[in-house]
């Protein structure tokens, strides 16, 4: 797998939340043979014992319930135990989510927004009552999960501190999950520091909340400019698809790269789907685009 991807003319990779316990014995002498660098790891990984597809969300840091939080607990401390041992700067997490008994607060836009797919870019008053609402009760179910989200953040700091490992707390794409995107800066804020926890941004799930009108994609960087740790890039299609090649979709890569610094880390998450050539293509814009971000470097 990491031979592959080294063979494409990568240096580094990330391993991510669908990485089987037993490739790791692959994975950790691919290191040390000096194949391919490992520059972040998306937790969980390892999968859990017996989970055998990408799970990211398996265990959330925002459960009511102490024993998921405590498995939480438990398989992201293996993963930063594991960035550890392969040279990773950075553990990327997802944060958990709003849990609704019965019905999402988010189900009647969506369905509004199914029917009448230009009414976020086009002003339609009825969608943006509709989403106003959700809004609304979103956050009026939110605080006792995104206090969880908290407790969790400051319990798992420390065994990242100790590894050297910087928690990336990733931009979601889903209305119910966590942080709302605007709480970024707060969240960062509310932690004591040292601060071991920072912003992962992915592209494919910024257009696609801006898509849904929650968002703008620019402000979404301005504001977490400071606090930024990397990328994950990849673009959007016409018709709403994210994973596909950097180049392909509606994602204005000139202004994410405005964005970049020299110390980010910059990742290619792509659709398996994406043939081998797109990969390539991929990789030569970006490169093409960091030329551009730091002449002479």
């Amino acid at each position: 797998m990491l031979r592959e991807i080294a063979d494409l003319g990568f240096e580094y990779a990330e391993l991510s939340h669908g990485i089987r316990i037993v490739l790791l014995p692959g994975v950790i002498r691919a290191v040390e043979e000096g194949v391919i660098k490992i520059s972040s790891i998306h937790n969980f990984c390892p999968l859990p014992a017996g989970v055998n597809q990408a799970a990211p969300n398996l265990f959330e840091p925002s459960a009511r319930d102490h024993r998921e939080i405590d498995q939480w607990m438990r398989h992201t401390k293996r993963s930063l135990d594991l960035a550890a041992q392969v040279k990773a700067r950075v553990m990327v997490a997802h944060l958990g989510s709003v849990q609704s008994f019965w019905f999402s607060p988010s189900r009647k836009f969506k369905a509004y927004l199914k029917a009448n797919a230009d009414a976020a870019r086009n002003g339609d008053k009825t969608y943006q009552a509709l989403l106003r609402k959700a809004c609304e009760r979103l956050r009026k179910k939110m605080p006792p999960f995104w206090d969880q989200v908290i407790r969790s953040l400051d319990d798992i700091r420390p065994y990242a501190a100790e590894r050297g490992v910087s928690i990336g707390c990733e931009n979601r794409e889903k209305f119910e999950e966590l942080p709302i995107d605007v709480d970024f800066e707060n969240l960062f804020a509310s932690l004591a520091t040292p601060h071991t926890c920072g912003y992962w941004h992915d592209t494919g799930h910024a257009e696609i909340k801006q898509s849904m009108g929650l968002i703008d994609h620019r402000t979404q960087l301005e504001q977490n400019a400071a606090r930024l740790l990397g990328f994950h890039l990849h673009d959007v299609c016409a018709k709403g698809k994210d994973h596909q090649p950097v180049g392909a979709g509606r994602i204005d890569f000139n202004m994410i790269s405005s964005f970049w610094q020299a110390h980010h880390l910059l990742t290619l998450e792509l659709s398996p789907r994406v043939s081998t050539e797109d990969v390539q293509q991929s990789k030569t814009r970006v490169e093409a685009m960091i030329a551009k971000r730091f002449p002479g470097a």
